[in-house]
């Protein structure tokens, strides 16, 4: 089985602004974007999976337009809670140390962890059903980084360094005998300005 993760392009929002769960609309470069990551991808895609929400679910319709298109809301991003759509510099800076020093197992306020993020990916990849060859997943950051850091037993406090992800970015996950191989595809940075 191989699996294509593919993370949705650059949201139309600031830099300095927390989001997670929020349903931000895409940039104007969007189509450039899906050009691109189009090249990466398999022709005989069997099934496509996304996060629900709008920056993930306008990437896969315009990837497979073809496909029926299953939205799971386990893809989704981070729930930010009560920071959903602050300035990190609005935010209380007691609390948002502690979950930096954690960030694992704090909690955010009214959302919810980094583990707790991963074990709803993890459940969704495990459920994964094997008589599909090949699969695409469009979802978020935190998911493909979830995902990766099961499959190759990554520490979630150490996943940020080992899997820089950019908007755009497709990971190939070969699956043989219970067996992952991970391989970026495409993982551009993009140019500031």
């Amino acid at each position: 089985m191989e699996i294509y993760l593919i993370r949705h392009t650059k949201p139309n929002i600031t830099r300095d602004t927390c989001y997670g769960q929020a349903d931000l609309d895409v940039v104007e470069s969007f189509h450039d974007e899906a050009k691109c990551i189009r090249e990466y991808l398999p022709e005989c895609i069997e099934k496509v999976y996304s996060s629900p929400l709008k920056r993930c679910r306008q990437l896969a319709e315009h990837l497979f337009p073809e496909h029926h298109i299953h939205f799971d809301d386990r893809l989704k991003e981070i729930n930010c809670g009560e920071w959903e759509l602050k300035l990190w510099n609005d935010i209380d800076q007691d609390i948002l140390k502690q979950w930096m020093e954690d960030f694992a197992n704090v909690v955010i306020p009214g959302g919810e962890s980094y583990t707790h993020l991963y074990e709803r990916a993890k459940a969704f990849f495990q459920s994964l059903h094997p008589q599909f060859k090949r699969i695409a997943i469009v979802s978020h950051g935190g998911v493909i980084r979830s995902i990766l850091s099961f499959i190759e037993n990554v520490a979630l406090v150490d996943s940020f360094k080992m899997f820089s992800l950019f908007y755009g970015c497709v990971v190939k996950v070969e699956v043989k005998a219970q067996q992952y191989a991970h391989t970026i595809l495409y993982n551009r940075q993009p140019v500031e300005g």
